[in-house]
């Protein structure tokens, strides 16, 4: 089985998946890893300019055509290492032949499985705006919380400015939106956007996060066949 990688939205974040992938497989030799076929396409307009208004440029026609051409190549199903890129899930699936996983629904049903009634969502302003993880997670009994205003900036601020410009990270922004978002009653926080993956690959940032690209390359391993190493099982720091 091979899985088809819709990749480039960001490059760091795309490179990061695939090593995610290869990281959690159950493998002794190559030859036990996952096939994967990736199109790395920086070139998509922005998504979450898209989704706030800020740019015509919709990207969803060129996620279409390269989830056609993956589907053309008999890929098992596809992955998305953008969460931003989820808004858009329902056009994609009505227009790719092949499934694409939902990172968001995944995310659900992971919280739920661990018995977690409340989640906190650090994501970019299109994620937040959109209320993607909020309706799906309300939408089963898991109470959500989003960042003040200020908060939000910088989370903005992390993504944009530090992690996807390939600058240092200011540990402290995080750690404060962290702080309040658990102050508001977050059991967990969720890392909704790859870029803030990064950061909890690069930092010691403590526990009760889910990070939905670790999750995603979970779930892409298991949809796939592949064998997923037992401390990958629960996702949940």
């Amino acid at each position: 089985m091979t899985l088809g990688v819709i990749g480039g939205l960001g490059p760091i974040a795309t490179a990061y998946f695939m090593e995610l992938i290869i990281q959690m497989t159950d493998a002794t030799k190559d030859q036990e890893h996952l096939a994967m076929i990736i199109y790395h396409s920086p070139e998509i307009a922005d998504r979450t300019s898209y989704i706030l208004g800020n740019s015509p440029k919709n990207p969803v026609w060129d996620m279409i055509q390269i989830g056609r051409k993956l589907a053309d190549q008999e890929v098992t199903c596809i992955s998305i290492p953008c969460i931003t890129a989820h808004y858009f899930h329902k056009e994609l699936s009505e227009n790719v032949p092949v499934p694409i996983i939902h990172a968001i629904q995944e995310t659900g049903i992971e919280l739920r499985e661990n018995h977690i009634k409340s989640a906190g969502i650090m994501a970019t302003d299109g994620t937040i705006h959109s209320g993607i993880f909020q309706s799906q997670l309300e939408e089963i009994g898991i109470k959500t919380f989003v960042p003040t205003k200020d908060d939000q900036k910088m989370v903005m601020e992390l993504i944009y400015q530090e992690v996807k410009a390939g600058k240092p990270v200011d540990l402290d922004k995080f750690q404060r939106v962290s702080q309040h978002l658990r102050e508001q009653g977050a059991q967990v926080i969720i890392l909704g956007c790859t870029e803030l993956s990064l950061i909890k690959r690069d930092f010691p940032i403590g526990s009760g996060y889910l990070d939905t690209m670790e999750l995603l390359a979970q779930r892409s391993i298991l949809r796939c066949q592949g064998r997923l190493k037992k401390e990958y099982e629960h996702l949940i720091t």
